[in-house]
């Protein structure tokens, strides 16, 4: 039988093939050693930014709890500035903004404004409530139409309450911001568009409170139109 050739040219191909390989390594051993490195760095960097938002989210919930029970006391002052011991609402928004607790602060903060009349620091508030929450949400664009209305804007607080309306889309919050929209429009003399808003809370949400003395509203306006 007969030996089979031996193949020196593959031999010389596998060490060439090698020789490539050691020549890439020892001529880009530092990049690659800093892109083995920037990895590690990144991921750590990574571990410790989510070990610090868990912590950060922990003493935001604790500092919330007290400005929450003040809140519900009507202590709005207290929860807006804190006690000396726990932080108030404002504070809280500062110090923890990168937390849900903190970007829920800025919305407790603003309704606080609101109610002691300070308006256009509530609409400031309440324009960094960023929380996709579907009750919350649309309560503040109807708190910054509030807001605008006391503070003369017509127009914006008209604005912020049809946002407040399509965000809320329910048969409690909507008739209510869609009413105050109506409204505005009748005292300005805007009778037909009233007329439209006050149609679409009959269409819409004839069961709600709004909707069962809709008519009235209704007729008065028409007498206007016709």
């Amino acid at each position: 039988m007969s030996k089979k050739k031996e193949n020196p040219k593959g031999i010389e191909n596998v060490e060439q093939t090698l020789t490539n390989t050691e020549q890439f390594l020892e001529q880009n051993y530092r990049p690659l050693l800093y892109v083995l490195v920037g990895a590690v760095v990144l991921v750590g960097i990574f571990w410790l930014l989510k070990m610090y938002t868990s912590k950060q989210n922990e003493e935001a919930l604790s500092q919330m709890y007290m400005a929450e029970q003040y809140f519900g006391e009507d202590s709005l002052k207290l929860a807006l500035y804190g006690d000396g011991n726990n932080l108030g609402f404002i504070d809280i928004a500062k110090e923890y903004r990168s937390t849900k607790s903190g970007k829920l602060a800025n919305f407790y903060a603003g309704t606080c404004l609101m109610h002691l009349g300070e308006y256009e620091e509530a609409v400031s508030y309440l324009n960094k409530y960023k929380l996709d929450d579907e009750v919350l949400t649309p309560q503040a664009k109807g708190l910054i139409g509030d807001a605008k209305v006391e503070l003369g804007d017509n127009a914006a607080g008209i604005k912020y309450y049809l946002e407040a309306a399509e965000l809320a889309e329910n048969s409690f919050h909507s008739p209510i911001y869609l009413m105050k929209a109506g409204m505005l429009r009748e005292s300005e003399g805007s009778y037909a568009e009233a007329l439209k808003l006050y149609e679409q809370i009959q269409e819409k949400y004839p069961e709600s409170n709004e909707g069962r003395s809709i008519d009235k509203y209704i007729a008065r306006v028409k007498l206007h139109i016709d």
